[in-house]
């Protein structure tokens, strides 16, 4: 059974912890004078950053963890403080004594640390990278982040949905259409409603877009990585040129505010006729990449994920896809009715992910041409109802998970898990067998958002 999530809530009299699984939902009471928990590391690693989480974010504690050290407070974050309970209501902080981190270390003789981040050279957001190396082989990494907390899930509580909405789907800007889709299905939800389908295929057209993006980007970048440069002068151009066909589709170019319940109307010809030239640009780049043995000498066998870890450690999108699991949220009726087709690869290597995202695109492209609505109807949303909502959708980078609670009109309880919370925690298991100098090869080749992990 595949762990999604687990996350907290606070009611009245307790705090209420949330596990949700891929087949069932469990719900556990806990005191609010003595808040514990048993931890469910022992059969689910992936839940070590959940529990952290929420230890720091509401002060229950997990017996029997076997890693108890703050996730998301730093080092000057003051004692005893949990920002997500119901009393918290201060708008700064007094920075407390500095209290170092315990980075995970291999010791031994002519064992040494390296250190990366969390600033980093380049237009990138902050994130830390601890090695432990033997000369250029990577014995351990751990991966640190949280260092740009921005307070969402605290920041949208007390206003309705559509308030909330320009604070949700800028996230994360690599899945903004993602973001917005999951929202989208929770106010359809909350609204007792069903979303027409001309409105649902335009809304899968624009997902499909937003991957092939990210895809092309990767495809350049990961190259560019194991020394090949022309690979990313040619797909950035073909991901710029596929970005403001998003802005003249749009008016944004990360598709900011795409998703709502108004009419459309499209030209169908011109939106075939760049489909075409894109699917013939996307055939010349795989002859031409498939074609470089040098190339693959650095993908092959390097940064291997097994599907054994990947199911162990809940691995989601490209990540899992590679290593054979076909863990996909686009597996039901209306998108194989559409054109789609799971892709899978079973090396489980840098190779995997980067041919894997080839064949994404293409069937991307597919589906698009399935998914073109010449125009597209409105749908009125009279009222948001109360309760307690779930909904799910394969961004670029996995499946992306969102529940909220509604109370009186407005967001009580919200929490996402971006694919990229569950991924960066496997990233780590693929170092062995690799030195340090593949490490970006690697990491690129998983193509994890920053943004969307910390919240």
């Amino acid at each position: 059974m595949r762990l999604i999530a687990r996350f907290a809530k606070e009611k009245k009299d307790f705090f209420e912890l949330v596990t949700i699984f891929e087949e069932e939902i469990q719900k556990e009471q806990i005191s609010k004078t003595n808040p514990k928990a048993k931890t469910i590391t022992d059969k689910y690693p992936s839940a070590i950053w959940f529990e952290r989480k929420i230890q720091d974010d509401f002060g229950i504690n997990f017996e029997n963890s076997f890693d108890n050290r703050p996730l998301v407070q730093q080092e000057r974050f003051p004692k005893n403080i949990h920002p997500l309970r119901k009393n918290f209501k201060e708008t700064s902080l007094e920075q407390s004594d500095f209290t170092p981190y315990e980075y995970e270390a291999i010791g031994g003789d002519g064992v040494f640390q390296v250190a990366v981040g969390p600033i980093h050279a380049g237009i990138i957001e902050p994130g830390h990278f601890q090695f432990s190396q033997a000369g250029e082989d990577i014995l351990h990494l751990e991966v640190r982040h949280f260092y740009k907390n921005r307070a969402i899930e605290k920041m949208v509580e007390g206003k309705t949905l559509f308030e909330a909405k320009p604070i949700i789907e800028r996230i994360s800007g690599n899945e903004s259409i993602a973001y917005q889709i999951c929202l989208r299905d929770i106010i359809i939800q909350a609204s007792n409603q069903e979303l027409p389908l001309p409105l649902k295929k335009r809304d899968a057209f624009l997902l499909e877009l937003e991957r092939i993006i990210h895809h092309l980007t990767d495809l350049g970048f990961i190259p560019n990585d194991a020394g090949f440069s022309s690979a990313l002068a040619f797909a950035s151009k073909l991901a710029e040129d596929t970005r403001r066909f998003m802005t003249k589709l749009t008016n944004h170019r990360f598709g900011f505010g795409a998703i709502n319940f108004e009419a459309n109307s499209f030209d169908v010809d011109f939106i075939n006729n760049w489909l075409d030239t894109l699917s013939k640009e996307i055939e010349y780049f795989e002859d031409w990449i498939i074609d470089i043995p040098s190339l693959w000498d650095r993908f092959d066998t390097t940064g291997i994920l097994s599907l054994e870890k990947a199911i162990k450690y809940d691995a989601v999108g490209v990540v899992a896809r590679a290593s054979g699991s076909s863990v996909d949220r686009r597996l039901n009726p209306f998108y194989i009715q559409n054109g789609f087709e799971i892709s899978l690869e079973f090396e489980g290597d840098v190779a995997s992910r980067f041919k894997l995202r080839l064949q994404e695109v293409k069937n991307s492209l597919t589906m698009m041409k399935n998914f073109i609505e010449p125009k597209t109807n409105s749908l009125e949303i009279d009222k948001i109802n109360d309760g307690e909502y779930y909904s799910f959708v394969e961004s670029s980078l996995g499946e992306l998970f969102m529940a909220i609670d509604i109370k009186n009109g407005v967001i009580e309880r919200f929490f996402v898990r971006d694919p990229s919370f569950i991924n960066w925690q496997v990233l780590h298991i693929m170092m062995d067998n690799n030195i340090i100098a593949d490490f970006p090869l690697i990491n690129k080749s998983c193509d994890l958002s920053y943004a969307g992990n910390d919240l």
